[in-house]
């Protein structure tokens, strides 16, 4: 069966936007998922297909009604985990785009406004999502980063295995730095380990630039690393120290 999303949403021409082209687009051309867009607004009743309300209890903006939304739903709810994209769910992550990934498929409902009515959201057994502290115009955008992030990880996509198993966010640190051709630009040389050959030279560089990376950048990542470290140090049973990885977090 082939991995499919649906994404309920206000802007169906938004989709399938940047996921059309590079590793998702190829893998979407080659049949490896699939992917379709429901206009919420379609399941609206009344003349002017009105999908949002007043809240109760006052205040600014409006919200996405739950019976506009539960007719959506109903046309393509078939046991695939349902995803909210919104500010106030649980942090996305790698684990959970690895999860995704390993199922069937996910239906996503991205919302506008000042957000969506809770009673669909708890009614629909949706599990809530945010890409990050922060807030966007709508939920499209999270979609596609959700549908990116596990995309790329279904069989056949990047076409190395290797490739999922080697970048940040696999294990707790962050990804060491690249270097490519040429050798030496504008005064800047390539670290000399990078052109020894050693590769256990190679690989203690990358260990201890990643090392240094995630202390600096990401206080809470290095914390866990450093847990985990010590468990396996005192035989606790603890995973082994992550080793440092590239990362093709932002890769095209």
């Amino acid at each position: 069966m082939t991995w499919r999303a649906d994404v309920l949403t206000l802007f169906p021409e938004m989709f399938p936007g940047p996921l059309a082209f590079s590793l998702t687009g190829r893998g979407l051309a080659r049949g490896l998922w699939q992917i379709g867009a429901r206009d919420i607004r379609a399941f609206a009743e009344d003349r002017h297909r009105s999908v949002d309300d007043t809240p109760f209890g006052g205040g600014a903006g409006m919200v996405l009604r739950a019976d506009v939304v539960d007719r959506a739903i109903a046309t393509v709810a078939d046991g695939r985990p349902m995803i909210c994209l919104t500010p106030r769910g649980e942090p996305f992550s790698q684990a959970m785009a690895r999860d995704f990934a390993a199922g069937p498929g996910l239906i996503l409902l991205s919302g506008r406004y000042e957000g969506i009515d809770q009673r669909v959201i708890e009614a629909r057994g949706m599990r809530e999502v945010s890409i990050g502290d922060y807030v966007l115009a709508g939920g499209e955008i999270a979609a596609m980063v959700v549908l990116d992030a596990a995309v790329r990880l279904l069989p056949g996509v990047m076409g190395a295995a290797a490739s999922a198993e080697e970048e940040s966010f696999s294990e707790p640190l962050l990804e060491y730095p690249h270097y490519t051709r040429p050798a030496e630009w504008q005064g800047r040389a390539v670290p000399a380990a990078l052109l020894s050959g050693d590769h256990a030279a190679i690989a203690a560089w990358r260990r201890q630039a990643a090392e240094r990376a995630t202390q600096t950048r990401r206080p809470d990542l290095w914390r866990t690393y450093q847990g985990q470290t010590e468990c396996h140090a005192e035989g606790r049973g603890g995973p082994a120290p992550a080793q440092p990885v590239a990362s093709a977090n932002n890769a095209p």
